[in-house]
């Protein structure tokens, strides 16, 4: 597998072209309808469910992608490490959620997608997910086209995906939603994560001792649980954490998420096959979402771009808050 920490020159441009003008409509919207001089706060603790199932997409083989404006290549004003630090001086701010384990995490978010990898129209799709708060049921979701405000879909069960075959479904629930029993403290939260980590559902033929032996798992665990909901203090020393660990690095650019909203892309080391960057608003430093990627024959192809749009929770799958 390869990974790498740039995009090659000229890539996102190439790929990008006919997501141009798409990018600056939605952007133009977005900025026409915020208030002058308000600024619209979101909670953070959440991403799209990448690697661990919750992402059974939005319409079977639909394609998730970045939207950024291209041919911006102005350098980061910050470290990576810097900006995980002011992200965690962000969460502190943030109002505090509880819930029981029979409660569920909702989130609304917001996604550009098109059925094909390399043709087709892009579609922008608002999804609903409500993830059981102590892993004790599935996660439900519901999805409509943005364009079609009436045209929701019904509310159905995601199931994990095995990673030995794809055509299979596993029968076990999604880890835990609400992480309300986690230090707060950077260094004990460590520790935390290195007797608790995710369970990734490895193939049979996979060396589960050096996997969950090795030292980042600590850190990919930790990025797990922004799939939930984390509070504040635990969410800060969680940053303060993902700040700690190396090879974290800014990629250069303004980017524009889904919801229009501008952004400072974060890409996250450790990912096998591909590369995942987490996207703070460049101001407050609030979490966004995620875009990722994958790497196949030397060349990267991005897949997936989501922006958080709200967080609570509710008593049951269906319902709003």
């Amino acid at each position: 597998m390869n990974k790498i920490d740039q995009s090659p020159p000229g890539f996102e441009e190439q790929l990008l072209t006919d997501l141009t003008a798409h990018v600056a409509r939605r952007a133009e919207m977005a900025s026409a309808a915020r208030p002058v001089g308000r600024r619209t706060r979101f909670l953070p603790g959440w991403r799209f469910a990448g690697a661990f199932g919750l992402a059974v997409t939005l319409t079977a083989g639909a394609l998730v992608v970045q939207t950024m404006r291209v041919g911006d290549q102005s350098p980061p004003a910050a470290s990576a490490s810097e900006i995980l630090r002011l992200a965690a001086d962000a969460a502190l701010q943030q109002p505090e959620l509880t819930a029981r384990p029979d409660q569920y995490v909702f989130t609304e978010s917001l996604a550009t997608i098109r059925d094909e990898p390399a043709s087709g129209p892009y579609r922008t799709i608002r999804n609903q997910l409500w993830q059981s708060a102590g892993g004790v049921a599935y996660t439900q979701a519901r999805y409509r086209p943005e364009t079609d405000p009436n045209g929701w879909s019904d509310v159905r069960v995601l199931r994990m995906g095995d990673p030995a075959d794809p055509e299979k479904e596993l029968d076990a629930f999604q880890p835990p939603a609400y992480h309300g029993d986690l230090p707060t403290d950077p260094d004990e939260l460590l520790r935390y994560l290195r007797e608790h980590p995710v369970d990734l559902h490895l193939p049979e033929a996979a060396d589960e001792k050096a996997v969950y032996g090795d030292e980042s798992m600590a850190y990919t665990t930790a990025r797990s649980m922004l799939d939930g909901y984390v509070p504040p203090r635990a969410l800060a020393a969680l940053y303060e954490l993902l700040a700690r660990e190396p090879g974290a690095t800014v990629i250069s650019g303004d980017v524009v998420d889904a919801a229009g909203r501008h952004g400072v892309a974060i890409r996250m080391p450790g990912v096998i096959g591909g590369n995942e960057d987490f996207l703070f608003d460049r101001d407050t430093h609030v979490f966004l979402g995620t875009r990722g990627s994958v790497v196949r024959n030397g060349k990267e192809s991005l897949h997936s771009a989501v922006a958080l749009l709200r967080i609570a929770i509710v008593d049951r799958p269906g319902q709003q808050p």
